[in-house]
């Protein structure tokens, strides 16, 4: 028993742990799919009031997305983030547009994870190691924190001090808002929205996928507004970002950083 015991130990500390903090001051339902045969944690799906916590608990080598759903009603259908109209996902991945989280534990020692928009933006969202790893090589994507805090939903006239700086380089242009009444609740991709070759980058190397070739640099609104995350398909050398574990990395990943 004692030998039993001790392999479960070992079998728990070698887990992965992510944190969910909600601080937005509204309700997210955090989607969660993993890839094929890596499970689905949560099955897939859960309620996060604001202000609260909630901890996954993630196998060694899992790989696959986190994302927010907003504006969710009774029957599971969620305005933003939407996954086949159900609370717990079960496989099925986000509707765009929203912002999400990747991340693929242990490849060869190292955990690799980024922030997205290339589907989108919904809620501001950030992810960073806090436990259980070694830095190997230093430098601005070795355990570092990844994410967008701009809110691409703001308004221009906000006043708080804490969005004054970021107003006018974090606006949802207005062919890519989605709206709920007055308000925009969400960014679209140009991709999404226009469904070109051009802005989907179809067919195109990395070398020629370069948004600041395109008819209007949708990217580039994204990218200022949130420097340390993808804002289109090859945007790899300035969003990934890896973490070798010691001997498991814990993360925390917070909606409205």
């Amino acid at each position: 028993m004692k030998g039993l015991h001790l392999v479960v130990l070992v079998g728990l500390a070698a887990c992965n742990h992510i944190k969910l903090y909600n601080n937005c001051p509204y309700t997210v339902w955090p989607g969660i799919q993993g890839i094929p045969g890596k499970g689905q944690p949560e099955r897939g799906g859960f309620v996060l009031e604001a202000r609260r916590t909630h901890i996954l608990n993630m196998a060694p080598n899992w790989s696959g997305k986190i994302w927010a759903r907003t504006h969710c009603d009774e029957s599971g259908y969620c305005k933003t983030g939407d996954c086949r109209n159900r609370i717990q996902c079960n496989g099925a991945g986000g509707f765009p547009p929203h912002s999400l989280v990747e991340i693929t534990f242990g490849v060869r020692g190292l955990d690799f994870y980024d922030v997205s928009l290339v589907e989108g933006f919904n809620v501001p969202i950030q992810i960073e190691p806090t436990d259980g790893f070694r830095k190997t090589i230093g430098g601005r994507f070795d355990c570092k924190p990844a994410g967008c805090h701009a809110d691409l939903n703001s308004s221009p006239f906000i006043s708080h001090f804490r969005y004054r700086s970021l107003c006018l380089n974090s606006i949802c242009p207005k062919q890519l808002a989605v709206k709920s009444g007055r308000n925009t609740i969400a960014c679209m991709s140009a991709c999404l929205k226009f469904n070109t070759n051009e802005y989907c980058c179809r067919g195109l190397s990395s070398e020629y996928c370069n948004s600041s070739l395109w008819p209007i640099n949708y990217p580039g609104i994204f990218e200022r507004a949130c420097p340390d995350a993808y804002s289109y398909p090859y945007d790899d050398g300035t969003s990934v970002f890896t973490c070798q574990g010691d001997p498991a990395t814990n993360y925390r990943l917070v909606f409205c950083p």
